[in-house]
């Protein structure tokens, strides 16, 4: 029904603001990595083309095996025949798979972890710390690069852990949203050019590539709207992500990240990759807040203008997720 997925998505984003993620060993996320680190060893071969092949099975097996549970607990409660007490438990259901595939609250703990490293002046302790959110060599970065390496991170993760699964909700439900999280899930595991990965992983991250790309682009013009509400610079944000959203290595990356610099009117810089912004690279806590801030604002109104009036408009066609 449409008033249940609406809900869905209404209650998970509140559900995800205030109380975050559950421990690890509790989280589904944490399952489906040991999933794909059990699958991995099985499919490394000495010959690429193999790997590469056994890295198309990871993806449809550990899909497989997810959706086929979620499928499975829907048809479940769909069982049930009391209609009132069927649609409770699968909006309270609902609510709890959906926000498990988001992470707003979990993204500003990570961030605010770094920050209060570094009011301690702890500057190691903060590196550590940014390298559990970002791919890059945090060993020798400055003050300024963990910031902007924390700000570029929650751009990112607001495309990766927030807009993309509620945008494959929208279009295939609880489904869509945990095959979208098996994938992400899969890329920011093996989906790496190392010598390891690199046949392993291509099709995870390929994948990844290609369920980001309309979520992230979507996700950079919700950004500018949400400068606007928060009073910060959208004109720049705009003008930064329509010039600057093409020049990181990932297709997709740079469009959240050159919308936020532009918002913020500073510059974000990568060693030997990428400047995203016309400011300079002079951080403060201030900087990472109205970053959070952002994140939070562009959830809610994404949610608003796209996940929901996908559902609506599906709903309408006779879309059978939500019918």
């Amino acid at each position: 029904m449409i008033i249940e997925s609406v809900l869905i998505v209404f209650f998970a984003l509140i559900f995800d603001f205030f109380l975050g993620d559950p421990k690890n060993k509790f989280h589904p996320t944490f399952w489906i990595g040991s999933l794909i680190a059990k699958l991995t060893p099985f499919f490394k071969n000495s010959s690429e083309n193999l790997e590469k092949i056994g890295g198309i099975f990871i993806i449809f097996i550990s899909a497989g095996i997810v959706s086929s549970l979620i499928i499975s607990l829907e048809i479940g409660i769909e069982l049930i025949t009391l209609d009132y007490l069927t649609m409770i438990i699968s909006i309270i259901v609902g609510t709890i798979l959906l926000k498990v595939t988001i992470a707003i609250k979990g993204m500003e703990r990570h961030a605010l972890s770094v920050v209060k490293c570094l009011e301690r002046d702890d500057i190691l302790s903060a590196r550590n710390n940014l390298s559990m959110i970002v791919k890059r060599n945090t060993k020798n970065l400055d003050r300024n690069h963990v910031i902007s390496g924390i700000i570029e991170s929650i751009s990112e993760n607001t495309v990766d852990g927030i807009t993309a699964p509620l945008f494959y909700f929208g279009l295939f439900g609880l489904p869509g949203a945990f095959v979208y999280r098996v994938i992400n899930t899969a890329d920011s595991m093996i989906g790496y050019k190392s010598k390891i990965f690199k046949n392993i992983g291509w099709f995870g991250a390929h994948c990844d590539t290609f369920l980001n790309y309309i979520p992230s682009r979507l996700t950079a013009f919700v950004m500018v709207l949400s400068a606007m509400i928060l009073k910060n610079d959208w004109k720049k944000s705009y003008k930064i992500m329509i010039r600057d959203g093409k020049k990181t290595e990932s297709r997709n990356a740079g469009y959240p990240m050159a919308a936020i610099a532009g918002a913020l009117g500073k510059k974000f810089e990568k060693i030997d990759h990428y400047n995203l912004g016309d400011g300079n690279i002079s951080f403060s806590v201030y900087h990472v807040k109205s970053a959070i801030a952002l994140m939070k604002v562009t959830s809610i109104i994404f949610s608003g203008i796209v996940v929901v009036p996908i559902i609506l408009f599906l709903s309408y066609l006779g879309w059978w997720i939500h019918a």
